[in-house]
């Protein structure tokens, strides 16, 4: 087994209440040890605010503009860089809590006011935080009655609230992403984006944990299927194999570390 990187953010956190998404954030950590801040999260009141900011302060200033000049100077394309930085967003954003759903059946509140990222000595994205701790659970989670956690009735309930939270914070994201990269990549690519953040975390987190991939794979289907119904594009050629008259979508297989370290979430050195 990998032994979990020591990683001084993580060993950093001061945790005053210890909630239901302390443990599951221990536990998406644990996926993938060598890169402990891919899958897990941070609540911003166990944090110093050195190096974060308001995921929805990209919508406005500049930090998020120079994000994506210095994205594309580095990687010497603007329309790499565009695309790298719509998978970075949608990793964050959707691909993090996914990973949550599809594990424990878990979530958190992905609206925009609630999320907050950490930035790198380069300026890249390399971790999340949430502001309201709050889960959504399933009846059956043993922590339905626990502080910091809301109990909603099914899997398609926790997959529609989710799929409606992400939409309402990723539209303006890829609409602001789109403006300062001049239109280099359109709204549609970015958010086929998604639908591969959430093919990766559904297709990968049960090969990482040992856990069910009918689960896993009911689970991912749901959320893509609540983000169809809001008529988002998230079925792109990344995404989801082609299929035959009257059979439902497939989902294509992922390598085990395949995506986990290039979407914008480097690896510890």
């Amino acid at each position: 087994m990998t032994a979990l990187v020591d990683d001084p953010l993580i060993a950093g956190m001061a945790i005053r209440r210890m909630l239901p998404l302390h443990e599951s954030s221990r536990r998406l950590r644990s996926l993938y040890p060598e890169c402990p801040r891919v899958y897990g999260v941070a609540v911003m009141e166990d944090v110093s605010k050195r190096r974060w900011w308001p995921l929805a302060s990209a919508l406005s200033g500049e930090k998020f503009e120079q994000m994506y000049r210095d994205a594309a100077l580095e990687m010497d394309s603007r329309t790499a860089a565009a695309q790298q930085l719509a998978a970075t967003l949608a990793h964050a954003v959707i691909g993090r809590v996914v990973a949550l759903v599809v594990l424990e059946g878990r979530a958190w509140d992905t609206g925009l006011e609630n999320l907050w990222v950490h930035v790198d000595s380069e300026g890249a994205i390399d971790w999340l935080g949430v502001v309201d701790p709050t889960l959504r659970v399933l009846p059956e989670d043993p922590c339905s009655a626990a502080e910091g956690v809301v109990e909603l009735p099914s899997e398609a309930a926790l997959a529609t609230w989710i799929a409606h939270r992400c939409h309402r914070s990723l539209a303006p994201l890829f609409r602001r992403l789109h403006e300062v990269s001049e239109g280099v990549v359109s709204v549609a690519s970015m958010w086929h984006t998604v639908g591969t953040a959430i093919v990766v975390a559904a297709t990968q987190v049960p090969q990482l944990a040992g856990s069910s991939e009918v689960v896993g794979m009911r689970r991912g289907q749901a959320v893509l299927d609540a983000l169809v119904g809001f008529g988002l594009p998230v079925r792109g050629e990344a995404g989801l194999r082609g299929r035959a008259a009257g059979q439902r979508p497939r989902f294509l297989r992922a390598s085990r570390h395949e995506g986990l370290a290039n979407l914008g979430q480097p690896c510890l050195s």
